[in-house]
């Protein structure tokens, strides 16, 4: 009340300098904001590098030291610890036995020794890697009747071919599984360089009756798994891309980033099953049910606190959101049966989705938030199966050796490079996880091709496994 009367709007007084000292004070204030926000930006992209949490940690340009208690960590057995000894291989284990024997007398003295028995010690020995130059006299036999000219080929041994069988199998599991680079084997083997491509490219060859099947396998499995990494073929930037499943690999080398690529290999009939994939565009017309991998979710999570450490909203949601996301990526290791799994999975779907749904007013964690209400169906497919994971972990670790290649040849030297690749890394990373010996393997099915160059490869590499 002023003078007994109600105050109006009429009635107010507003002092302009204050006013504009407030302006001012307020842009001010806007202004440090930003540029505290820009500084923090610098620091981290100089600490972790371009991308943040997903910084390949080949490029952080600082790696911190390991803790100071792991630093103090000391190896081998406790003080105390008995130890078990070295034991005597058993019988199936020997590879050849041999003995060491002594002089029948004293070196020193020269009396005559008496026989105390003998002791069995194991010892590991190698033979190095070497190529054996063989040479063959092949029998050439005419038959004077039919008038026929018969000629005797080596055993495992290709038609024509330089290299054997198993120098061939050795070759390419030292190079596709080993990351084993050819020049290093050219030096080792004693091999010319340009005669282990020829070799790699027809065995390349002699091997692509798999790859369809192994595309048929992959759309069939109810697991699957995708991902992509950079590859460059004959100096022009391309991309290698990854479909899994924990039975098989199937790898494609593509000029494109493009959907065309998962849509060549997805098809556009309805699969079964689950395909696990982190947020790329290229897979969301994938004809069957999506998981998006929780791990990049997580990583977006620790970037939102990175950017803004001092937000008290930003904190919360982080120290709410990434326990909940780390349990879901962990449950399934936990050894539950599938009655506790459900149940457990169910309280954390709960869970993700009461943070997901709360109100909030900084935009990064808003983005987050509409993810899992727009792309709530493709958030928790992991609640309804064990086998189905949270996180692409699979395809990340699988996708490893090849980027190292790539960071050791940077690439393919020609299209047809990239092709003898794609196919030799598929059978062979398959036949990894489907062989304990994959060299034995490997080499068995080429000596059955070279008797019966028509025999079904497949069956041969794999038997009647179905995956």
């Amino acid at each position: 009340m002023i003078h007994g009367r109600a105050t109006t709007r009429s009635d107010w007084t507003i002092c302009t300098a204050c006013l504009q000292k407030q302006q001012k004070i307020d842009r001010l204030e806007e202004e440090l904001r930003r540029v505290k926000a820009k500084l923090r930006y610098q620091e981290r992209t100089a600490r972790e590098g371009p991308f943040g949490a997903s910084t390949p940690s080949s490029k952080i340009p600082i790696k911190a030291n390991s803790l100071e208690e792991h630093q103090a960590r000391k190896g081998g057995a406790k003080p105390g610890h008995r130890g078990y000894g070295r034991r005597v291989a058993p019988p199936e284990q020997i590879h050849r036995t041999l003995s060491a024997h002594l002089p029948a007398c004293c070196p020193d003295c020269g009396t005559e020794l008496q026989h105390r028995g003998r002791r069995r010690r194991t010892v590991l020995d190698a033979q190095p890697l070497r190529a054996e130059r063989q040479l063959w006299l092949l029998d050439v036999k005419r038959c004077p009747k039919c008038r026929k000219t018969f000629r005797a080929k080596p055993p495992g041994v290709p038609s024509k071919g330089l290299l054997s069988n198993r120098l061939l199998a050795v070759v390419a599991i030292e190079h596709y599984l080993h990351g084993r680079t050819l020049g290093q084997l050219q030096r080792q083997l004693g091999v010319g360089y340009g005669a282990i491509c020829q070799a790699m490219h027809a065995l390349a060859k002699r091997l692509a009756p798999v790859m369809p099947r192994l595309l048929r396998d992959y759309r069939a499995a109810l697991v699957k798994h995708a991902d992509e990494t950079g590859w460059r073929s004959d100096g022009r930037s391309g991309y290698a891309w990854l479909f899994c499943t924990p039975r098989l690999s199937f790898f494609r080398f593509r000029s494109s980033r493009s959907a065309q690529v998962a849509h060549e290999v997805l098809g556009a009939q309805p699969l079964p099953g689950t395909l696990v994939v982190d947020r790329y565009n290229a897979y969301n017309k994938a004809p069957c049910a999506i998981q998006y991998c929780f791990a990049h979710l997580s990583r977006d999570i620790e970037d939102l606190q990175k950017a803004d450490p001092e937000d008290p909203e930003t904190n919360r949601f982080v120290e709410t959101a990434l326990p909940q996301l780390a349990a879901a990526m962990s449950l399934r290791t936990l050894k539950l049966s599938k009655r506790q799994f459900l149940k457990q999975a169910a309280a954390l779907r709960r869970q993700i989705q009461m943070t997901m749904q709360a109100s909030a007013s900084n935009p990064g964690i808003q983005h987050i938030q509409n993810l899992f209400r727009e792309k709530r169906h493709r958030m928790f497919r992991w609640t309804l199966d064990p086998d189905i994971p949270a996180e692409n972990n699979r395809a990340e670790r699988e996708l490893r050796p090849l980027v190292i290649a790539r960071k050791l040849s940077f690439g393919s030297q020609s299209e047809a490079g990239a092709a003898t690749r794609e196919t030799l890394m598929s059978v062979l990373l398959t036949l990894q996880k489907r062989s304990s010996d994959p060299l034995a393997t490997l080499t068995t099915t080429l000596d059955a091709l070279v008797a019966k160059p028509k025999a079904n490869v497949y069956r041969l590499l794999f038997g009647s496994d179905t995956s």
